[in-house]
């Protein structure tokens, strides 16, 4: 464990400088775009500004001036995403529109090539404040003087550098990004069609517990009661024959028991409660007409809806594997720690071509997602089968 936190730091080391030198470059990239923006804007608009006074001209040259402005504002997004690592969805079109945002960017790029133009201003005369004090030729009144003057003044370049570059960051997320009205649109339709996908989920696994009282147990409880009633009939004729019909009915009793308890665990696994997770998913693996090796690495305790989902991920992604996939094993790993998210991995060796779309897998999202979950299902034909859930603890 040790050695993996070791390798793991130095890494991380790696990546954290990596971006900090493309977040640099990117914002010195930002200091060059700014300038044929500006130029556009100057050189289009300059001509265009008659047609964009007068009424009866305003909205075409406008929409003409828009035009040209897209490519440099497509240019602007690249750069973010190139230097910053920012996704924007594509069809989003921005708050304010293109030659707003081309404007203020364009502004604060020269701006952000100004202070960047300071600090390199700065960093020359340190040189050269430094090259007079090793000759000898800068006295001690004159060395402290520039040491605070330049430190203000590095100071406030740093400070605005890091304003400017902010601003820019704030620019794209209103133009190319969603605003906070439209992600919580998101996130109300998010919890509209998982709430529906649970709802379904559970009229559905209502209903498959109902035709396995009705089909199952019911009909066994019938024939049990016809072994009883026979037996009634022959014990005064018949003694031994009614010793027979009611070793029938014991054994009957004994599999309607093991059929009861098979829908009772369906439904909810008393497990749960009283064992735990580990417990529980232990419970599949022996009733599993499959070999199931099980891989639980949580530390920490779980909250009861994650290890409710968990289970029935479990559960309802072995049932199928051991029904439809014709599979010679399954494998399932759970992993957690502390603050993070549960991962719950399933798979099969079978014959894959799992539909996503299917019934069981799509209650199996839906009450995944009413947690903030994510299920992930990879089923090419000819197998193998993996189920991955991602469960949220905070």
């Amino acid at each position: 464990m040790s050695g993996g936190e070791g390798s793991w730091a130095p890494e991380a080391a790696r990546a954290a400088k990596a971006a900090g030198v493309a977040k640099a470059a990117g914002v010195a990239a930002g200091c060059a775009t700014a300038v044929p923006g500006l130029l556009y804007l100057v050189g289009a608009g300059v001509p265009l500004g008659a047609f964009l006074l007068w009424p009866r001209t305003r909205a075409y040259a406008l929409r003409l001036l828009t035009r040209g402005a897209r490519p440099l504002v497509e240019l602007e997004r690249r750069r973010r995403t190139r230097f910053f690592a920012d996704r924007f969805p594509e069809a989003y079109q921005g708050e304010g529109g293109a030659l707003r945002y081309l404007a203020v960017r364009s502004w604060t790029g020269l701006v952000c090539g100004l202070v960047l133009g300071l600090l390199g201003y700065g960093v020359v005369l340190a040189g050269l404040l430094a090259g007079g004090v090793a000759g000898g030729t800068t006295g001690a009144a004159e060395l402290l003087t520039q040491l605070v003057l330049g430190g203000v003044l590095l100071f406030l370049g740093l400070q605005g550098l890091a304003a400017l570059t902010a601003l820019d960051a704030r620019l794209a997320r209103e133009h190319f990004g969603p605003s906070e009205r439209e992600l919580l649109r998101r996130r109300i339709d998010e919890l509209s069609v998982s709430r529906a996908a649970v709802v379904a989920a559970v009229d559905a696994e209502r209903r498959r517990i109902e035709r396995d009282l009705h089909d199952g147990v019911q009909q066994r409880l019938v024939a049990l009661a016809m072994l009883i009633g026979r037996a009634r009939r022959s014990g005064g004729r018949d003694p031994e024959r009614a010793v027979e019909l009611l070793g029938q009915a014991h054994r009957e009793a004994g599999e309607v028991l093991a059929e009861l308890r098979e829908v009772a665990w369906r439904a909810y696994p008393s497990a749960l409660d009283s064992l735990g997770l580990e417990e529980a998913i232990g419970g599949v693996a022996q009733r599993c007409a499959l070999p199931l090796r099980i891989a639980y690495e949580v530390t920490g305790p779980l909250p009861r809806p994650v290890e409710t989902a968990a289970y029935f991920v479990v559960s309802e992604a072995v049932t199928n594997a051991a029904k439809h996939s014709a599979a010679g094993s399954v494998s399932v790993r759970v992993t957690g720690t502390p603050g993070g998210p549960l991962t719950v991995r399933v798979e099969d060796d079978g014959r894959g071509g799992a539909d996503p779309a299917g019934s069981g897998l799509t209650g199996l999202r839906g009450r995944v997602a009413a947690l903030d979950g994510v299920l992930y299902v990879d089923s090419p034909l000819g197998g193998p089968t993996t189920i991955v859930a991602e469960l949220p603890c905070a």
